[in-house]
């Protein structure tokens, strides 16, 4: 397999992701799941990606539509269509499944995974992250990770905007 056949690989839908997940499961790896809109990818994301693949064997990543894109973050948003942001963080060598959502909250999706560990960015208290009681019940934890500071999608494309 070719290294962009090998990052497409990653992009699951839900019947492959249930089968990854299954046999995941019976290797007794340590899934983590997070989400979100990942739309300009940078050196944040990357940090927080690499510091929540450090906290298991797998890491999935549940990633907003485009549609769900627009209704949090506005009209004009995202700024890369959905395909482009699942391969590029497909791409990443810790990154082991990405996964669309269009839901609201990705609570079906966390609700399937049953991760070992779910995780968000420290702007959340874990108590009031989505899932936090399916994957407690389950034996899981919720963490928190910390952001690297100065860096942000609404930064660049703040800077963007003004630089013309």
């Amino acid at each position: 397999m070719n290294n962009y056949s090998q990052v497409k690989y990653k992009i699951t839908q839900q019947e492959q992701l249930d089968s990854l997940i299954n046999l995941w499961k019976s290797n007794k790896e340590k899934i983590v799941f997070t989400n979100g809109c990942f739309d300009i990818i940078h050196q944040g994301h990357i940090d927080y990606l690499a510091k929540a693949s450090n906290l298991g064997t797998k890491l999935i990543i549940g990633v907003n539509t485009d549609r769900s894109v627009s209704a949090i973050k506005g009209e004009h948003r995202p700024i890369q269509d959905e395909y482009s942001r699942q391969v590029i963080l497909a791409a990443m060598q810790f990154v082991d499944a990405v996964i669309l959502f269009d839901d609201d909250t990705p609570i079906n999706l966390i609700s399937k995974i049953i991760p070992s560990v779910l995780v968000k960015g420290s702007d959340y208290n874990a108590k009031d992250i989505v899932g936090y009681d399916v994957v407690i019940n389950n034996g899981g934890s919720v963490e928190t990770i910390d952001f690297l500071e100065g860096f942000s999608t609404s930064g660049i494309e703040r800077k963007i905007i003004e630089s013309n």
